[in-house]
């Protein structure tokens, strides 16, 4: 809950802005809400992009809430522009990042992986396996590569970077060799809910479309419906699974 003489001076501020066009009380609300700025970005970090990115996404945010409030609201600013600036924090993502979503959890062993490799290569000396990695995590090998996919999916930074500005560590080096049967891991992790809400024909469809590269008028001989009903199908369920991914 809002500190009500919080609430209050926010008030007083907003008033001069909005009925007097008093830009200083502006850039003082600006001030004001900095931290909750900080705080809510401090969720979105282990995504690719540095707290200071995010917190300047979402003093965007707040900005809009300013100059969006209205003044016969009952709620509190702080209330009001917290939504505004997540809100604001998630189309950066949606708009500079992969189309496709990376679960929260896989982000989040993405991030305990990277510490654990900086934390045992000091200790061994030398690049931990996968099973160390794992074994150190409470995790299996197998959730410590998609891990690592993931991970590289959020960035489009040199594989050969190393981990830190003091770091000479190859990051291919913590890895190993490739398993091609995890190339397409997040791919699959983030789809599957989407596609297990369509229909059985579509999702079949999509299959023959997208997996056997089968044309719309293959696919329409196959399943017995014209071709234009294959396109508006395909369509519709690419639209349905983009709103569930959203």
């Amino acid at each position: 809950m809002a500190d009500p003489a919080r609430a209050e001076a926010d008030r007083k501020l907003l008033r001069r802005y909005h009925e007097e066009g008093d830009v200083h009380a502006r850039e003082e609300l600006v001030a004001r809400h900095l931290p909750l700025v900080r705080s809510l970005a401090r969720r979105f970090t282990g995504r690719g992009e540095s707290l200071e990115d995010l917190e300047q996404v979402g003093a965007i945010g707040l900005i809009k809430a300013i100059d969006r409030y209205e003044l016969d609201r009952e709620v509190a600013l702080t209330s009001y522009a917290t939504p505004n600036v997540v809100g604001e924090i998630k189309r950066h993502f949606r708009d500079r990042g992969s189309s496709i979503r990376i679960p929260r959890g896989l982000t989040e062993l993405n991030a305990k992986v990277a510490a654990t490799i900086e934390r045992l290569t000091a200790k061994l000396e030398r690049s931990p396996s996968v099973a160390e990695i794992a074994e150190a995590l409470g995790a299996t090998p197998e959730e410590v590569l998609e891990a690592l996919e993931a991970g590289s999916a959020r960035s489009v930074g040199s594989l050969s970077a190393g981990l830190g500005a003091e770091s000479d560590l190859d990051p291919l080096e913590t890895i190993g060799s490739e398993d091609e049967g995890y190339e397409r891991t997040e791919d699959r992790t983030v789809l599957e809910p989407a596609l297990g809400s369509l229909p059985g024909r579509e999702r079949e469809i999509l299959r023959m479309r997208f997996e056997e590269g089968l044309t719309q008028s293959d696919i329409a001989q196959k399943v017995g419906i014209s071709q234009m009903h294959v396109s508006r199908l395909i369509r519709r369920s690419l639209e349905q699974m983009r709103e569930e991914l959203d």
